[in-house]
């Protein structure tokens, strides 16, 4: 079955990419007027966020959880495939059978319309179906990190799952829809991040090895600092347990974690880096294009947790920082999956491109965070657009402009990762003379 999570992963990157060109054609003239649905560039970029984030970062989650519970309760893992399949399919379509009225709230943006909450609700139950049995499944190798790093992740998932669901529990329905379905994501949200922090250690760990380096600890202790990143979810349940989840200091509890949480992975990721950069590694292109991505991936991510701790108010600085975060972890499973593909009976990538993707990638990425942190400290506010943003000096001018740009060679980089995944994935044709 871990074929087909790669697939759907890289299936939600097509579709995103397809709703990021209508975002273009929504705000372009001439263009919009084809685009018959109210306030389309809302509603499509509800779904565009959903696919580049949630349903890409759980299918790959899902790929590492079908390779360590193997073929172990296998009908369970074809139920959780069937049923994110069928989320993801009803989320795409959704906006063309009536789905609108998009809220752009954090961590899962909402479509306020039935088919996309049983998009969403579908998904969901097939990754919790994973997990639950990823859980069963104890590890018989407790110092093996391939098998540790997914359990924990799974705990994670979880127990991000059940925070979403309490939130439900608890919520006045009579708030307004914004302000509900913030609330409702919030807590749960923030935990689900460290399930991804956990698979991006273990993706670097793994990188680290394909670009020729040695990790100079013993399994033993790499096996407890994956231990350490379990803290932050006793804070979190702290939380749930102590403060009510409609008040300001869930909130800002949340916002804490977020920012000091994110510690318990510095040492894991120092690891790396000085494996990284006290290694003499080889130079070929295959090993080239895991330290490429492990890199770029350090990088990205680094630059979001340091923007991080400079939030102050609600300005482009919020999205300077997850995106970072977002795009690190993203660079990684990139890496990954390269590598997964020989194993998973797939033809090797194309090394070459391979190794030049994350550096295109990454760097238009991080222009792109650099210019929007840049606007950030001049006040320029999120989720705005064109006038709404009230660029009136020429610093705001410049850092949205080098946003721009990134974003538009990171956008090249995107395309050469499916360029490349595809070229090995797409069946040949082999003609009779």
């Amino acid at each position: 079955m871990t074929p087909f999570w790669l697939k759907l992963g890289i299936a939600s990157l097509i579709a995103a990419g397809i709703f990021s060109l209508l975002l273009v054609l929504s705000r372009t003239p001439g263009a919009q007027d084809f685009i018959p649905w109210i306030d389309f560039f809302h509603t499509a970029l509800v779904v565009h966020v959903n696919l580049s984030v949630l349903i890409w970062f759980m299918s790959f989650s899902c790929l590492f959880w079908s390779i360590y519970a193997k073929s172990r309760f296998l009908l369970l893992e074809k139920i959780a495939l069937l049923l994110c399949i069928a989320g993801t399919v009803i989320l795409v379509v959704s906006p063309f059978l009536g789905a609108g009225e998009p809220l752009i709230n954090n961590y899962i943006p909402v479509l306020q319309h039935p088919l996309f909450f049983w998009a969403v609700g579908l998904f969901t139950l097939g990754v919790c179906v994973q997990c639950l049995r990823v859980i069963s499944v104890v590890p018989d190798r407790l110092n093996d990190i391939t098998q540790i790093a997914p359990y924990i992740a799974a705990i994670f998932t979880l127990l991000s799952i059940v925070a979403i669901v309490v939130s439900w529990l608890n919520l006045p329905t009579e708030l307004d829809n914004l302000v509900y379905y913030e609330y409702l994501f919030w807590g749960g949200g923030h935990i689900l991040q460290f399930s991804h922090t956990t698979l991006l250690l273990l993706s670097w760990l793994i990188l680290t090895v394909y670009a020729g380096g040695k990790l100079p600890l013993p399994a033993v202790a790499i096996k407890w600092l994956f231990i350490l990143l379990l803290l932050p979810l006793l804070y979190a349940l702290t939380l749930y347990l102590s403060i009510d989840v409609f008040s300001p200091e869930h909130i800002a509890g949340f916002t804490m974690l977020m920012k000091y949480g994110g510690l318990a992975s510095l040492p894991l990721g120092l690891l790396v880096a000085w494996t990284l950069f006290n290694s003499t590694l080889d130079n070929n292109n295959e090993t080239g294009a895991a330290k490429a991505a492990l890199i770029c991936s350090i990088l990205l991510f680094a630059a979001g947790g340091i923007i991080g701790f400079l939030i102050h108010g609600v300005n482009v600085v919020i999205p300077a920082h997850y995106h970072g975060s977002i795009v690190g972890v993203t660079l990684a499973f990139m890496g990954i999956a390269y590598y997964l593909l020989p194993a998973l009976g797939y033809r090797k990538p194309v090394w070459k491109i391979a190794r030049i993707q994350p550096y295109v990638y990454g760097g238009g990425q991080l222009m792109h965070i650099l210019g929007l942190a840049w606007s950030g400290g001049y006040g320029v506010q999120r989720k705005t657009a064109g006038s709404a943003q009230g660029l009136d000096s020429l610093p705001e001018i410049l850092g949205m402009g080098m946003m721009g740009l990134g974003g538009l060679i990171s956008i090249i980089g995107g395309i050469l990762f499916l360029v490349v995944m595809l070229k090995s994935m797409w069946p040949q044709t082999e003609y009779k003379t």
